[in-house]
């Protein structure tokens, strides 16, 4: 991706030789039909990797597997694509992991986000903690959810998932706590609830992996961790505190190692399906 960044930089076109760039279309796509790729993407397909009539590409439109496409035409505003072949081609983990992630400042959360989706989470939920310093309510809410369902998007063009994770809606993490509901992936199993802690007893390393069919619900806390109301809360909610190692993890580095740990562990980089 970083070479295929660079010659589209340089002016090159981004699929000469390369695997051709993937594109993500909501409307559901079908072989032997004509389309006008969505706008954003139309831009980015013309003005930052500039293809051209007769350029291949990949299309997807989050239902599973993805479609061979070939550009019909390009202007500055749109690319006419035509649907080829659909290939049967996934990429999600056998392990689903939802990830609970205090809301955090600046840039961090847009940065968790993305890399929540190429670790293979999936699903989402952005809360409200007490030591959130990030506070979003109403219109101002419902806009980062829509942009970071857009990041979500754009991930998944990047690392080749098929199927777009879910973001949830801005929820306080008392109230998502005290419902204490059940991820949609463990309708039969309960979900293996974890929450870090630097101070727990129990390593993540030492658990016993969870069994077919479970899935795993993470609770990451904001800048300044989960405090003790947050930690009772969670612990009454069947959330059990483990640790990664001897060091103090920031929330934007938390998450995401504790992730790869899962899927290193229990998960698709368990099996040998990492690239």
């Amino acid at each position: 991706m970083i070479r295929s960044t660079f010659l589209a930089i340089r002016g090159l076109p981004y699929n000469v030789g390369m695997t051709p760039p993937r594109f993500y279309c909501p409307a559901p796509l079908r072989p032997g039909t004509t389309l006008d790729l969505p706008e954003a993407q139309a831009r980015h397909a013309c003005r930052v990797l500039r293809l051209r009539e007769g350029d291949a590409l990949t299309l997807f439109d989050g239902r599973g597997g993805e479609y061979r496409g070939r550009i019909v035409s390009a202007g500055r505003a749109r690319v006419c694509v035509d649907v080829l072949a659909w290939l049967d081609c996934e990429r999600e983990s056998h392990l689903p992991v939802t990830l609970i992630q205090a809301l955090q400042t600046g840039d961090k959360m847009d940065a968790t986000v993305q890399k929540a989706v190429e670790l293979g989470v999936a699903r989402i939920v952005p809360v409200r903690s007490h030591r959130s310093v990030l506070r979003l309510d109403g219109e101002r809410a419902a806009r980062r959810v829509a942009h970071w369902r857009a990041v979500v998007a754009a991930a998944c063009e990047q690392c080749g998932r098929n199927r777009l994770p879910v973001v949830e809606e801005i929820t306080d993490l008392d109230a998502w706590l005290t419902q204490r509901p059940m991820s949609p992936a463990s309708a039969e199993l309960p979900a293996l609830r974890l929450c870090l802690s630097p101070a727990a007893d129990a390593a993540l390393s030492t658990l016993m992996p969870p069994a077919p069919g479970r899935c795993v619900d993470l609770l990451i806390g904001a800048e300044g961790g989960l405090d003790a109301e947050e930690m009772a809360l969670a612990a009454d909610a069947g959330f059990r505190a483990v640790r990664l190692g001897p060091r103090v993890l920031r929330t934007e580095t938390a998450g995401m190692a504790a992730v790869a740990a899962i899927q290193a562990l229990w998960g698709d980089w368990a099996s040998g399906c990492a690239a």
